[in-house]
């Protein structure tokens, strides 16, 4: 057996690293794929990098870290390209300040520089703040919940939670569970919990079986990772099943926990035409991806409607935004997964090092593999996407905002008295003012409004306590 790698947490700046520049060349946000190749190629190309992430090691969404000291046979299993990316990391950590543990609330503008706000360590946060003459922003995406009755309940969650606790604690969701949702990534969330002991009763495919059948010289270079999910659900007897959507979910009587799912067979526009009932005590469902894109949008960048109508940062071939000196990559520019994310990191990295004077010779292969991975990308949208059938799902009871409980009667009462889009049933109704700030809700408020999601601009996209934020208009200590 031989271990997985494991990233060690870094020390802090002033405890033995290398003290951290009065202004780099590059800040980068984000130690995903798309970060830590961004920094990479931008350091290797003679810029003076920072990196800064919330988290306490590298990798982000994809590639979660299982505990210290865990050996196993096939490592890659769970973190598939894990290998890859420690390489990248182990050669970036000797090159460019790493600042982990620092969560970025605020990026400002002024002067031709970039001012990135920081909140460093846990629970005792002092705040922190790196300036640069260029910003990457790297931030992913998140889950794109969509509601429907009883998703509240304990023992439903998101496949992308579901994958989490597996990859990066080791603990498997449940032991009856049932993976709903659309997209290709419910095979991997299915297939590593039947290998990891949980007995999967289905995986419910809420559009066809076959999404990419119309393009099959796109879906080729995939078609080997699909046959081997597809053998590893063969081998545990997960059945797979299109036009199949988890509507409802149900609790024992005290709302303690999940104890049944109802399953209805859809038509084209995911209307239920048949039901039954599975019973289970976790459900782990998805619909798709949404890109974090707080500091694009804070910094005033442009964007655009992605193929599903997701906002998504505008960019050029060098994955330039609109503002000046500001360069975004990964899912924030599309969702299109790690080896498309870390591909366009290595493009904006070399932008970056090329717009501040370094030679950077052309490489056209790499732009030509972008757009090999993005045509993908947007074909994986076209085959599967949330179509607005999913709304004849609710009953006048169901949560639409879980922080803040509202109901869908309380978003159609709004209505009634006037709102006319997602800002004003807010108002009215409060969906998207709890903890998540409409993170979760969003999406659902503004289809239920009959508005197209839009990136909200907010001027703070972490929490934050109001002794920090004083302290923040006050010239640094540090």
């Amino acid at each position: 057996m031989r271990p997985v790698p494991v990233c060690p947490v870094p020390a802090r700046v002033g405890s033995g690293e290398r003290p951290m520049k009065p202004i780099y060349d590059l800040a980068v946000v984000g130690a995903g794929p798309a970060g830590v190749a961004g920094a990479l190629t931008a350091s290797l190309a003679g810029l003076s990098v920072v990196l800064v992430d919330a988290g306490a090691r590298p990798g982000g969404q994809y590639f979660r870290h299982p505990p210290a000291g865990f050996h196993a046979e096939n490592p890659g299993a769970l973190h598939h390209g894990l290998d890859g990316f420690m390489r990248q990391w182990e050669t970036l950590r000797g090159r460019a300040d790493v600042l982990l543990h620092h969560r970025v609330w605020a990026v400002e503008r002024a002067g031709g520089a970039m001012t990135v706000r920081c909140l460093e360590g846990d629970r005792e946060e002092r705040p922190r703040t790196v300036t640069a003459r260029r910003l990457l922003i790297a931030t992913g995406a998140h889950d794109r919940p969509v509601p429907f009755p009883g998703w509240d309940l304990p023992g439903v969650l998101t496949a992308g939670g579901a994958q989490a606790l597996l990859k990066g604690d080791l603990v498997v969701a449940g032991r009856r569970v049932v993976v709903a949702g659309t997209g290709p990534f419910l095979l991997p969330v299915a297939a590593g919990l039947a290998d990891a002991g949980a007995e999967v009763l289905g995986v419910h495919e809420a559009n066809g079986r076959f999404g990419l059948a119309g393009h099959p010289l796109l879906a080729a270079g995939k078609a080997g990772e699909a046959l081997g999910y597809g053998a590893r659900l063969a081998r545990h007897r997960v059945p797979y099943h299109g036009r199949q959507a988890v509507i409802a979910a149900h609790g024992d009587p005290g709302g303690t926990a999940l104890t049944h799912v109802t399953v209805a067979r859809l038509n084209s526009g995911w209307r239920p035409i048949a039901t039954r009932t599975v019973e289970c005590d976790t459900l782990a469902y998805g619909y798709g991806f949404v890109p974090q894109l707080d500091l694009p949008v804070q910094l005033g960048c442009a964007t655009r409607h992605d193929v599903d109508g997701s906002p998504v940062v505008a960019v050029d071939a060098g994955l330039r935004t609109s503002v000046p000196g500001v360069y975004a990559a990964g899912e924030s520019t599309g969702v299109g997964g790690a080896v498309l994310a870390e591909v366009e990191g290595r493009i904006a990295g070399r932008a970056a090092a090329a717009d501040l004077g370094r030679r950077v010779p052309l490489d056209p292969a790499l732009s030509r593999r972008r757009d090999r991975l993005a045509a993908f990308a947007r074909a994986l949208q076209s085959a599967y996407p949330v179509r607005p059938g999913w709304m004849r799902w609710l009953r006048d009871d169901t949560l639409i905002c879980r922080c803040e409980e509202v109901p869908l009667s309380a978003v159609r009462e709004a209505q009634e008295l006037g709102a006319v889009d997602a800002r004003s049933v807010k108002l009215l109704a409060r969906p998207g003012m709890g903890w998540c700030q409409g993170r979760i809700c969003g999406y659902a408020v503004a289809c239920l409004a009959g508005e197209d999601p839009t990136a909200p601009r907010r001027p703070i996209a972490q929490p934050i306590r109001l002794g920090d934020l004083a302290a923040s208009t006050r010239p640094p200590s540090d």
